[in-house]
């Protein structure tokens, strides 16, 4: 292979994935070249409605032209200096995150993963301080959650397939039934630091939380002295429809990290949390090089004014109103159900998703599932009804001839 990748035909790519790229991604055999909002197009010149946004992270489409533009500026200026020194940037973000949600303090990161890796460190740390004589080091997640690939993250991500190559994990985690108020006292105890949950679960099939279930999450670790986390890396920043997932029941986390669409694309993660938690982190106690760098803060700022707008808001929750409608009217003997808020859509089969995913390809169609039967809808947040329309017209073609 040259240097210059420019030259290359979609074959000679997807021949040097395959020599030169550790083998852990099932790729579709599609070059992806270009985009434009919703639009994408491949080396052959086809052209995809995207329906996955890059798996939730897409916020503003492809090649979005105020992006661009702040990446272009920003990075005439700095684009790293690293955490050992103060950039305007990241004060900015953080300060619009905690004016706009329940916390007090950020800290950021390069992804979801390493914010649930750091919020978990947070939760073990503070148990110490506030109950030095207590054992209190365990971790409560949900079934069917998701919570990242990085070994703690990993712990409290119940699913055989990802855990059993990489056993033993992080000891102290319970497994609780979702949704299912009654359990709660039985699974979350005197030992219990921090409760991790996705206000409405993603990978694990597009489940959303209960309001109810989630006030008694908050009274349950308020009753033993643990931490609430709420995973907000996938459906938090709009993908519901409010700026916030959990905000629907009106109850509030102690610490909620976020991910996917913060800065459209480029690498970034957060964690918020409250003063009283924050206050028991000292210097040295975490840390990263690349996180919260002033070029991807730049454009997280940017990304964020453009979803924390009413009007922006309110035409997700229109527009994924449409979608589910649209998606129920279909009537298929393969539809079992369909759920989910806003723009983050769960789409339950009988037949494997991945039949539906490449299918849906040849039509056009960029999809992914969300487990063995979902197919999972996570478009860009600018989706309108005509792309909603498209989508319907060619998935009808499909369920029509399984």
């Amino acid at each position: 292979m040259t240097a210059d990748t420019t030259e290359l035909t979609a074959a000679a790519i997807m021949a040097g994935e395959k020599q030169h790229i550790m083998q852990t991604y099932k790729r579709a055999p599609v070059v992806l070249t270009h985009g434009d909002g919703v639009k994408v197009w491949d080396a052959d010149g086809k052209e995809y409605l995207d329906f996955m946004a890059g798996i939730a992270v897409n916020a503003l489409g492809h090649a979005d032209a105020g992006m661009a533009e702040v990446i272009a500026s920003q990075s005439r200026k700095l684009i790293h200096t690293s955490n050992l020194y103060f950039t305007a940037p990241q004060v900015e973000l953080a300060t619009k995150l905690t004016a706009n949600s329940f916390a007090d303090k950020a800290f950021f990161t390069n992804s979801g993963t390493e914010a649930n890796e750091g919020a978990i460190k947070i939760a073990r740390k503070y148990a110490r301080v506030t109950h030095p004589d207590q054992r209190k080091t365990g971790l409560v997640c949900f079934e069917h959650a998701f919570h990242g690939r990085t070994m703690g993250a990993l712990s409290l991500t119940p699913k055989e397939h990802y855990q059993a190559p990489f056993r033993p994990l992080l000891d102290g985690v319970t497994v609780a039934p979702f949704n299912d108020i009654a359990a709660l006292d039985q699974y979350i105890t005197g030992e219990t630091c921090a409760v991790f949950i996705e206000p409405v679960q993603g990978e694990g099939g597009i489940h959303p939380a209960s309001p109810e279930f989630l006030a008694a999450l908050r009274k349950r670790c308020d009753q033993v002295g643990a931490l609430l986390v709420f995973d907000e890396v996938q459906c938090g920043l709009g993908r519901t429809g409010a700026l916030w997932a959990h905000t629907i029941g009106g109850v509030e986390p102690d610490i909620m990290t976020l991910a996917k669409p913060l800065a459209g694309g480029l690498p970034i993660g957060a964690i918020l949390m409250t003063d009283k938690v924050a206050a028991v982190m000292s210097y040295g106690d975490h840390g990263t090089t690349f996180a919260g760098g002033p070029l991807v803060c730049a454009v997280a700022n940017h990304v964020f004014d453009r979803i924390n707008d009413p009007k922006f808001l309110s035409n997700v929750t229109e527009v994924g109103g449409y979608l589910t409608e649209q998606l129920e009217e279909l009537n298929s003997p393969h539809i079992k159900e369909v759920r989910g808020r806003g723009l983050m859509i769960g789409v339950e089969l009988d037949t494997e998703v991945e039949t539906i995913v490449k299918q849906g390809a040849d039509k056009g169609l960029l999809l992914v599932g969300a487990g063995v039967n979902v197919l999972r809808l996570v478009p860009p947040l600018i989706l309108e009804k005509p792309h909603v329309d498209a989508l319907i017209e060619r998935l009808t073609g499909i369920f029509t001839h399984l």
